[in-house]
């Protein structure tokens, strides 16, 4: 039996609450979700929504870097948007980054999001 790992990384965001980056239980990683905020200054992006979604994506790369994984061995994907109206945009920066295997996902407007971001997304990796 498999035993659960703890990862974290200075490449990406220290979490802002009682989390971690990430969690790898067997062959699956579990990507706690991630805002747009630059890792070396905890600053916020908050020059659009475009911007805001490449941190983002930035921000979990370096967490699947960090423990062995790709965009590639995604599974899962969950957005979540602080408005629907931004859902083409975030679109089509998720498109960049989700070229050939794209993820199951799910994409759901909330209320409010941590520190009143635009958008956060957490993902879920496999590999054998």
């Amino acid at each position: 039996m498999s035993k659960k790992e703890i990862l974290n990384t200075d490449k990406a965001p220290a979490a802002i609450g009682p989390y971690n980056q990430a969690i790898k239980a067997g062959d699956t990683l579990y990507v706690s979700g991630q805002i747009p905020l630059v890792p070396e200054t905890m600053e916020l992006i908050s020059s659009g929504v475009k911007d805001e979604t490449h941190q983002v994506l930035k921000n979990v790369e370096a967490i699947l870097t960090n423990a062995g994984y790709t965009f590639q061995d995604v599974v899962k994907a969950s957005i979540f948007l602080s408005d629907m109206g931004n859902f083409g945009l975030v679109n089509d920066v998720y498109a960049e980054y989700f070229k050939d295997t794209q993820p199951a996902r799910e994409c759901v407007a909330v209320k409010t999001l941590p520190k009143n971001v635009n958008v956060e997304i957490s993902v879920i990796a496999w590999k054998d």
